[in-house]
């Protein structure tokens, strides 16, 4: 428990420094590394002829997609290529077409959903320009599509910048500076970074094994860094070249935190009033002497530092309190053990330890599932078809929530969708137009939101519907009834809410499911991303509405329950009948 505490509160620490220079960046403000900065986003500007003009929404959403659109085509034809030998020393062949068309969606959606075993799939060539290339490039992309759309709320800016000034600078600012730091600490705590091929080994019964290596603490950083989730290896974070120790594991967890938490903190510094975040100008002070005549008492209150701004704080605390629930419902899940082997009077003093690695044991490893699950990373450190049927409920029902931090950048744009919803259900409550930031929430940003909303269990339900009336679906399930049903829904879960964890008993490598969640993940991020977008951008074009005495206050502790209300009662509502025909009845039955 000391461990888990300890993660928690280090993560929050770091997030509150780290959300304020990601403010800085967004808003082109100075920071202390602008000398150095500022030579390399040149250069990248200059060598692609970018001119620093702004877009409107469409623009902006258009850029993005196509720039990805074109990261999809080159990763595509290196994975179709790659049994070249270019940085290929293991000689692993080319990847067959639907499983590269999965592979290269699944990665520039963030979702770093795996149909194949990284180290007997991929050479080392698409590892580093496909698999990595990807993980950072569809992290910037997230990051800068919530960067646009926080502008859109503030109401201080008249555009919303340009896209490919905020992709380079996430990248050579955060991701790449941050990951070079990471990478160093997970290569002095044992993870691999080499280009030779594997190792043949005999092992002490006198066979030979093959050991597995690569690049892999580049690949790893970034994973978890960008909230990205894709391994190195089959077994993901659960392989020791992957997470060697408890310090790897912990650096690992923070790193998941690190940006998602950022983000929520970087969005209040931007939509702060001015008078929260500016300082007394030595102008004014003279003119107050000035027109005094003389100095005979001067008081000046200095501002106080703000680290988490009150518009912020809602959000914060409610996806702060549904996290810390779901961590406490896993947390006892799996201590209690496998209520199958207790009812054989099999002891299990150490909890449910099956598909988990003694290294980490039951609490780091459920503090591992919540965390990946809610910022939606995807990575493991222990198999989650495993996991007790609560438990595995709880990571489920992150995925559907959407909002738990989430990704970086698009888990809180998801929770803004819930907060403009909360802000007009409490105006035609109070019987006053609703208003959040100053800007009039009306019929056209509430049709966007209810479609921003409803994307993503449409994608969840409809594709699990899918999969579970034709035989290609059925055939993967490995498990029959309720666990059988949750593998499915689990499955399209992860890959709608870029996630990419799996319950692995789901033998998925077939054109079905390739295919069907290939088209999960893609309409799962951009489908949303470009609404929401939308929605930043009619906000923009609208006149600011000026604070009264009737105005909803929305960063008081009473919207805050509101909100919390409205999210869990959506979410139930939708996707209550599914969790009851799985994790639910499957608890009920052992």
């Amino acid at each position: 428990m000391l461990q888990i505490i300890f993660v928690l509160f280090i993560g929050v620490l770091l997030m509150l420094p780290t959300g304020k220079y990601l403010y800085h960046i967004a808003t082109e403000q100075h920071t202390f590394a602008d000398s150095v900065f500022d030579r390399i986003d040149n250069l990248i500007y200059k060598s692609i002829g970018l001119k620093k003009r702004g877009m409107s929404w469409k623009k902006y959403a258009i850029s993005l997609v196509l720039t990805n659109a074109v990261m999809v085509l080159i990763g595509y034809l290196i994975l179709r290529i790659q049994a070249l030998p270019l940085f290929n020393p293991n000689h692993i062949g080319a990847m067959e077409p639907v499983l590269s068309f999965n592979t290269v969606v699944s990665f520039i959606t963030n979702t770093n959903l795996q149909d194949y075993a990284g180290e007997s799939g991929l050479s080392y060539l698409s590892q580093m320009i496909v698999i990595t290339f990807m993980m950072f490039t569809s992290a910037a992309s997230g990051f800068a599509a919530a960067m646009a759309f926080i502008r859109g709320l503030s109401g201080k800016f008249q555009d919303m910048r340009n896209f490919y000034v905020d992709f380079v600078r996430i990248i050579t600012r955060v991701l790449l500076p941050f990951s070079i730091i990471g990478a160093i600490l997970l290569i002095s705590q044992g993870v691999p970074q080499t280009l030779i091929q594997n190792l043949t080994v005999t092992t002490i019964e006198g066979k030979f094994q093959d050991i597995a290596l690569g690049p892999v603490a580049s690949l790893e950083i970034i994973k978890h860094l960008g909230t990205n989730g894709g391994g190195f290896f089959a077994a993901n974070s659960a392989m020791p070249f992957e997470n060697p120790n408890i310090i790897s594991n912990i650096i690992e967890m923070l790193s998941m935190m690190l940006l998602p938490g950022a983000t929520v903190v970087a969005f209040g510094h931007m939509v702060a009033k001015q008078h929260e975040e500016t300082k007394m100008s030595d102008l004014a002070i003279r003119n107050s002497i000035e027109q005094d005549g003389k100095i005979t008492h001067l008081t000046i209150n200095k501002p106080k530092r703000i680290w988490l701004a009150h518009q912020a704080r809602p959000l914060f605390i409610v996806m702060s309190i549904i996290f810390v629930a779901g961590l406490v419902v896993i947390l006892w899940s799996e201590s209690q053990g496998n209520p199958i082997l207790q009812h054989l009077g099999l002891s299990q003093s150490m909890g449910n330890m099956e598909g988990k690695e003694t290294r980490f044991g039951v609490p780091m490893s459920s503090l591992f599932t919540e965390i990946t699950t809610a910022f939606t990373t995807g990575a493991v450190n222990n198999m989650h078809d495993s996991l007790t049927p609560l438990g595995g409920g709880v990571a489920l029902l992150n995925m559907m929530l959407n909002v738990v931090f989430g990704g970086k950048g698009v888990g809180l744009m998801n929770m803004m969708m819930y907060v403009i919803l909360t802000v007009f259900i409490c105006g035609l409550m109070i019987g006053r137009t609703p208003v959040y930031l100053g800007k009039k929430i009306e019929g056209k940003e509430m049709k966007l939101t209810a479609m921003a909303i409803i994307v993503h269990p449409l994608i969840i339900l409809a594709f699990s519907a899918l999969a579970v009336s034709v035989t290609a679906g059925v055939s993967a399930v490995s498990n029959p009834g309720f666990h059988g049903l949750s593998q499915i829904i689990y499955q399209y879960a992860s890959s709608s809410a870029n996630n990419g964890s799996g319950f692995e008993g789901l033998r998925d490598n077939t054109v079905f499911w390739n295919f069907t969640t290939g088209l999960a993940m893609f309409f799962g991020r951009y489908l949303t991303m470009i609404i929401q977008l939308a929605i930043a951008g009619s906000l923009m074009s609208k006149a600011h509405v000026n604070e009264s005495l009737g105005s909803l206050k929305t960063d008081t502790g009473t919207f805050t329950i509101v909100l919390f209300v409205i999210v869990i009662v959506i979410s139930a509502l939708t996707f209550l009948p599914a969790l009851v025909l799985g994790p639910v009845a499957e608890f009920l039955t052992l």
